[in-house]
């Protein structure tokens, strides 16, 4: 892994522990998993921290950094968690020179918590100081739905196996789906995952893995619109303007790769060369190293839309007139929303007009 952070003579960096085997549970091979942990390493010595995921060797070498693998991929953002915080606190105290092992330990026990409510509350302050404010809003849910169930001090050591079944019990009976049940236990994981890493936690108390608790997995019914049926949408009209313009946007986005509307409302007329629209997709751009942008023909369908409800050809305009003034993540995130929400209404009313399926 390419992870490594040094400075003032202190290194942070993940490593493999090759001391100790464990069984795969995947029969298809026979090679042994082995715990990734995060080493500090100052003045020749070093203190790890265990981060609760394993690896084979060769996933370690070969594999971890790049593969698109569910599993690989999950470990991956874990792991890059883990490190940025132990980097972060390791950062503070370096800049304050005064640095040593105990201090960070004690530095990383002082600001967990004790309950699984301060360990969330923790997280998503620390997702709003960094302006990710649709991830901050997913943790928010997340935890708002855990104090409805089981209150306000929810103790860490309380959430084993049988806790995360009755929760998931407790968000079906309130009619939740199973992809939403997946994606509150995930970040639950990703929370008690944070808690073995500062010590909160012991690996035996931990509730999910083989054994435990499995996270269930929803499937979605994707039903895909025919190019006659999109045709169809592009083309609708009621005489209302509200109606082409949500319309129109729909329609953008679907031209434009797809862009999802984070980054529709973000583009701006310096986005636009020589025929072509290019743009950092807002979602990963904090989260991958590689920053790849994503490039989409201008088509004179997209021209004419940009034409009809642009704002003036400046290049720091933005292209359509949804952000005005001062622009915070959090801004972004609710000017987006209301605006998926409005789209699809009218997009309900079209597909019902037109008797097609519905699309969002």
């Amino acid at each position: 892994m390419l992870l490594t952070y040094q400075k003032d003579g202190i290194s942070v960096m993940p490593v493999i522990d090759l001391r100790r085997e464990y069984p795969n549970p995947d029969t298809k091979t026979e090679s042994c998993l082995y715990k990734i942990r995060i080493r500090v390493v100052y003045q020749r010595k070093y203190w790890e921290f265990t981060t609760g995921k394993m690896v084979t060797k060769y996933e370690w070498v070969n594999e971890l950094e790049e593969s698109k693998r569910p599993r690989l991929r999950e470990i991956r953002k874990d792991l890059l968690s883990s490190f940025e915080l132990i980097k972060n606190h390791v950062q503070d105290l370096a800049s304050e020179g005064d640095f040593s092992f105990d201090k960070l330990n004690q530095r990383l026990k002082a600001r967990s918590g004790e309950s699984l409510n301060d360990l969330f509350q923790g997280k998503i302050d620390t997702l709003e100081s960094e302006g990710r404010e649709g991830t901050r809003l997913y943790y928010d849910n997340v935890l708002k739905n855990i104090e409805k169930f089981k209150g306000k001090n929810i103790p860490i050591k309380a959430v084993n196996a049988n806790w995360l079944k009755e929760y998931e019990k407790h968000l079906l009976n309130d009619g939740k789906t199973y992809t939403t049940v997946g994606m509150h236990m995930r970040a639950i994981r990703a929370i008690l995952n944070h808690a073995k890493t500062i010590g909160t936690l012991k690996e035996s108390n931990y509730p999910f893995g083989q054994g435990r608790y499995d996270i269930p997995t929803g499937k979605g019914r994707k039903l895909a619109l025919t190019l006659t049926q999109i045709k169809q949408i592009m083309d609708f009209t009621d005489g209302n303007p509200k109606t082409e313009f949500y319309r129109d946007l729909w329609v953008f986005s679907y031209l434009c790769n797809g862009i999802n509307y984070i980054d529709l409302i973000q583009l701006k007329f310096s986005n636009i060369h020589d025929g072509e629209i290019e743009w950092l997709r807002q979602k990963t751009k904090n989260t991958t190293k590689e920053k790849k942008p994503i490039q989409a023909y201008i088509t004179p369908e997209m021209e004419a839309i940009i034409k009809r409800w642009g704002n003036a050809p400046q290049p720091e305009n933005f292209i359509f007139p949804i952000l005005q003034g001062e622009v915070t993540p959090k801004i972004i995130k609710e000017k987006a929303r209301d605006l998926i929400s409005a789209t699809n209404r009218r997009l309900k009313k079209m597909h019902e007009a037109k008797g097609i399926p519905r699309a969002s």
